[in-house]
């Protein structure tokens, strides 16, 4: 028999010419899928001489995606298995799980999954192979007349967008089928690929709920009802993944923002719009007014802008041009009439702002700036609105009104590096006071099919974000070609106590607004020079930061930042003269404090500070009363005994003073 001559994860090796990936990597338990010459494929792919196949293990992004998809394949069939007449959606793998689209005759409800889930059990019991077959379209429209919505997506092709694409993506048409012992198929579904070699590999998987959703992510089309399910490689990496949303939804700055008294969503405001509550506003401006300060250690100047502008800055900056679906529709203002109604002076368009960089562009063009003015760092809480979609709003972290910490540095080429790398380590050393310790930065560089500018200036940025991200000597990732158009950017990628990542700052260059905007400055040798200009957020929005450090504290927020310090919990109500007096010196000396006076019991007055996660409950009985004294106890249930008001005082200011968690 002929032999082919492939490389096999960067080895030469010759192997007979009627293997495939899958026999090539048997003993491989972990190989799922393989790349051949760069393309994601299937085991059961044919493979010709000279080949290069990388393996691709269950464990990795690829894999991991791979497995999802292909459960999710296998839900679709067990769901039309049980509940016969389901017609089917897409089905693509998603962050940690998968989901499929179904248009029931019948909606699901929670007790039906536990028949899906039974039905799935089996079909990855069988170990049905998934086989690819390419088709026309044909043929497809043929078989699958009774699909109405696959049948759609093959008359969009690659215009289905890019969760679709998993049905129709790619230059072939193709259908996979799951053949059973006997080889036969015994179900089918319009797909793209790749996928496991057979449902066998699909050790551990759940579903997780159900949700209304429109066909395409359109209000124009029919409601369908989604399922959501994970998968993982193995059944302690599912049973993790279980626990860690467990504890992901005890955090939920959703529910302890209600819990505890901090900010709400009123029906009346709108969807994605936050109103903070007395509590969540120290909370908001504890975080606001240290941030304050450390950038005027830092050489910020504050600036302060409109909420809303004429159509014509929009224009200029280009926001009208490319983000124009991300912003509220225009308000016409300004228009007069004659007597008769006729209009007199036509209005114009104002839009609420999305940005503030505009603003600030103007402000750095009021009047001529010069050399020795640069680096000038610009720095607002600046509120800005953005329309977005009903479908991705979450709480406080993707909300429709929301102010970033918003600064914009203009400086001179020969200070951007400088610049970027101070830059950097102000950013991480902030985000470190606020208790976030755990980072990793991702740098994002040009697409050259998407960019615009001098290769000479995209070359420098970059080398400039680099080195000042190799300075901070943590991971650095790179996102090849994902940097905007105008520039390339570092982003803090930050993980919180229970080990998720949220991305937090941005540093981004920018060639394009400077040019926009015709900024200018006078240099040295009096010619006149165009800024760099650097876009900085580094909480991304106040509203964000609130939402991730109540989830990060799961709201037991360290003593510097919570909305109460301290409460006083007098033993009997003989005491709570001699604790009003202890409060009181407590709120002179700045300490945020209050006495309970309510008619609960003293245990009753401890769980509710405890429930509340107050960082100090100061106790006093008979003896702290004779002795000047109270008594300490914490929020993880210890206590100390006879402190004297002074030391107190001074244990509260330190914690505070030091931002410690207690």
């Amino acid at each position: 028999m002929s032999e082919l001559s492939i490389i096999v994860d960067g080895v030469a090796v010759n192997v007979a010419a009627d293997q495939k990936p899958t026999h090539i990597f048997a003993e491989r338990k972990d190989v799922v899928v393989c790349k051949i010459n760069g393309e994601l494929k299937d085991l059961w792919t044919d493979i010709v001489s000279g080949d290069v196949i990388d393996s691709v293990s269950i464990s990795s992004p690829e894999g991991l995606a791979v497995l999802r998809h292909s459960a999710a394949h296998v839900m679709a069939q067990a769901v039309q298995s049980v509940f016969e007449g389901t017609r089917l959606g897409i089905g693509p793998p998603i962050t940690d799980g998968f989901y499929y689209d179904f248009d029931p005759e019948r909606p699901f409800n929670p007790d039906d999954f536990e028949k899906i889930e039974s039905a799935m059990r089996k079909i990855v019991k069988d170990g049905q192979r998934f086989k690819r077959r390419v088709t026309t379209e044909k043929d497809a429209l043929k078989e699958l007349a009774h699909e109405p919505y696959k049948c759609e997506l093959i008359g969009l092709k690659s215009g289905a967008g890019d969760e679709a694409s998993v049905e129709v993506g790619g230059a072939e048409l193709t259908i996979y089928d799951n053949l059973g012992r006997d080889g036969q198929a015994v179900w089918s579904d319009l797909c793209r690929g790749p996928h496991l070699p057979s449902t066998k590999h699909i050790p551990a998987f759940k579903l997780m709920r159900s949700a209304a959703a429109y066909w395409r992510g359109s209000e124009k089309n029919p409601m369908l009802q989604r399922i959501y399910g994970t998968a993982w490689p193995t059944q302690d990496e599912l049973n993790a993944h279980l626990e860690l949303l467990a504890e992901a939804e005890k955090r939920d700055h959703r529910r302890l923002g209600n819990e505890l008294d901090l900010f709400s969503f009123p029906e009346e405001i709108g969807s994605g719009l936050a109103v903070f509550h007395p509590k969540g506003g120290i909370v908001r401006r504890a975080m606001e007014d240290y941030s304050r300060i450390r950038h005027e250690e830092e050489g910020y100047e504050f600036v302060y802008s409109p909420h809303l502008t004429k159509a014509a800055l929009f224009e200029t900056s280009g926001h009208l041009d490319w983000y124009s679906e991300g912003m509220y529709p225009p308000m016409i203002l300004d228009e007069e009439h004659h007597p008769d109604g006729t209009v007199k002076k036509a209005g114009q368009q104002y839009y609420m702002k999305p940005m503030n960089c505009p603003f600030h562009n103007l402000i750095f063009r009021a009047r001529g700036r010069s050399y020795r003015e640069l680096p000038l760092r610009l720095f607002e809480f600046g509120t800005v609105y953005r329309y977005e979609k009903s479908g991705v709003m979450h709480g406080l972290t993707r909300a429709r009104g929301f102010t970033q910490d918003d600064a914009h540095i203009y400086c001179t080429k020969e200070q951007m590096p400088a610049e970027l790398d101070s830059l950097l380590t102000f950013v991480l050393n902030l985000l470190r006071d606020y208790g976030l310790n755990d980072f990793y930065l991702e740098l994002s560089t040009r697409n050259p099919e998407k960019s615009v500018g001098e290769d000479k200036d995209w070359a420098e940025a970059t080398e400039a974000l680099r080195k000042a991200a190799e300075a901070q000597k943590l991971e650095l990732v790179l996102d090849e070609g994902g940097a905007a158009f105008y520039g390339p950017k570092i982003s803090v990628q930050a993980k919180d106590a229970i080990g998720r990542t949220w991305q937090m700052s941005t540093i981004q260059v920018d060639f394009q607004l400077p040019q926009r905007f015709e900024l200018e400055y006078s240099a040295a040798d009096g010619t006149r020079q165009r800024p760099v200009m650097i876009h900085r957020a580094l909480f991304g929005s106040i509203e964000r930061f609130f939402g991730v450090l109540t989830e990060h504290y799961s709201g037991a927020f360290p003593p510097w930042l919570a909305p109460l310090q301290a409460v006083g919990i007098p033993v009997a109500d003989a005491f709570a003269d001699y604790l009003t007096d202890v409060m009181m010196q407590m709120k002179k000396a700045g300490i945020r404090a209050e006495l309970d006076a309510s008619d609960d019991r003293m245990q009753k007055k401890v769980r509710n500070a405890q429930m509340q996660k107050v960082p100090f409950m100061v106790i006093a009985g008979e003896e702290d009363q004779k002795a000047g004294a109270v008594s300490f106890r914490y929020r993880n249930g210890e206590q100390k005994n006879g402190i004297p008001i002074a030391d107190a005082i001074k244990e509260i200011k330190d914690a505070v003073a030091k931002r410690i968690q207690v």
